[in-house]
This record gives C-alpha cells, sequence and structure tokens, in this order.
C-alpha cells in the first residue's frame, strides 16, 4: 500500500442531481443558488445598486433589441450537465415558446451580461473562463464600483480570444451587427458607490 497522500475526491453534481435537491426542499424558497462545475455555489445577496442597474440595463436591453431577440433576467442558462449558471442577463435567441421545453444553451446565447459591485474578481476569474469554456460567444462584465465594462469575445480553445475593458458608453453588439447599446444611464447607479 502506498504512503502517499491521497487528496480527498470532491463529489460533483450534476443538473439532474441539482433540480431533485430543490424539488426535496433543500433550498429555501428565497435561497439563490446556481450550478458551477458540479458545485453549488451561493449568490451574494443583491444590494440596492445591483438591482437598480440590473433594472436598468434589462429596460435598456429589452428596447434596443426588441423583435430581434429575448432578455432573460437571472434566468438559468443550461451550459453543461454540471453547469448551469444564472447570469444577470442573458441576450437569447428568440422563441416562440419562450424556451418552454428547456433553458436556453451557450448555442443560444448571444449575449451574457454579470453585473459586478461586490462580485467583480469572481465574475472575472471563475464566470468568464466558465462561459468562455461552453463557447458563449459574448461576455460583459459591467463593473459598478469602478464604472468600467469589461468585454469579452471570440471564444477560442476554451479562452476568449479578445477582450477589453472601457468606461461605461456606447457598445456595439457582436451578434447584432450595426446594432449598439448605452450603457452610459448605469452610471447612475455606479456613481454613488464612488462618491
Amino acid at each position: 500500500m502506498s504512503s502517499a497522500m491521497q487528496e480527498p475526491r470532491r463529489h460533483r453534481i450534476t443538473v439532474e442531481h441539482y433540480y431533485r435537491m430543490a424539488e426535496a426542499g433543500l433550498f429555501q424558497p428565497d435561497e439563490r443558488v446556481e450550478l458551477i462545475d458540479g458545485e453549488i455555489i451561493d449568490m451574494p445577496a443583491m444590494g440596492v445598486l445591483h438591482a437598480s442597474a440590473l433594472a436598468r440595463l434589462d429596460d435598456i436591453l429589452t428596447a434596443t433589441v426588441a423583435g430581434r431577440a429575448m432578455v432573460r433576467s437571472q434566468l438559468p442558462l443550461r451550459l453543461s450537465e454540471e453547469s448551469e449558471p444564472q447570469p444577470d442577463l442573458a441576450l437569447v435567441k428568440r422563441r416562440g415558446d419562450y424556451y418552454a421545453e428547456r433553458h436556453p444553451t451557450a448555442a443560444d446565447v448571444l449575449l451574457v451580461i454579470e453585473l459586478a459591485d461586490s462580485t467583480l474578481r469572481y465574475d472575472l476569474e471563475v464566470k468568464v473562463p466558465l462561459y468562455a469554456r461552453h463557447g458563449v460567444a459574448e461576455t460583459w462584465i459591467v463593473d459598478l464600483a469602478n464604472a468600467r465594462l469589461h468585454s469579452y469575445r471570440k471564444p477560442e480553445d476554451g479562452r476568449y480570444a479578445a477582450a477589453a475593458s472601457t468606461k461605461l458608453g456606447m457598445v456595439e453588439l457582436v451578434s447584432m451587427p450595426g446594432v449598439s447599446v448605452d450603457l452610459a444611464p448605469l452610471l447612475s447607479a455606479a456613481l454613488p458607490r464612488n462618491r
């Protein structure tokens, strides 16, 4: 028998197990959790600034892409059998059934947006690589504390080939050439934090 120390094995759960746990009442009705790489992750409570920015951006996106795409706010995105995050916003392809038979997958997603006030490091180090590995075409991290947009495009070999960091302002949607989103109204959500 080897005397080498063995690392304990982690037990990763699948989306199916995750849903069974929810059905069995293992999560509180108002508990905010998501499944990332087989681990259940507690999502932080949503502060006032985050909620305000989310509502504003939802309105902006809905008006900008009306009739061309669907905006989903904090709803599941099925990336694999072990990952089902709930991004703050996802711009997805239109479907007549509004995804009644299944959650959108990476192939359905045009853009994922995470709003970061207290979660910037987690979003950049965990969420962005997760979305890249699964081929999400474009990911935005809106850094509310610093009024910046971190954008990631062109997923290749599990990473994003293009990344940029800019001030909040006009940004073109890669999935919809010629269509731009004005993020400047989010500055009012970001500014109180910077005072």
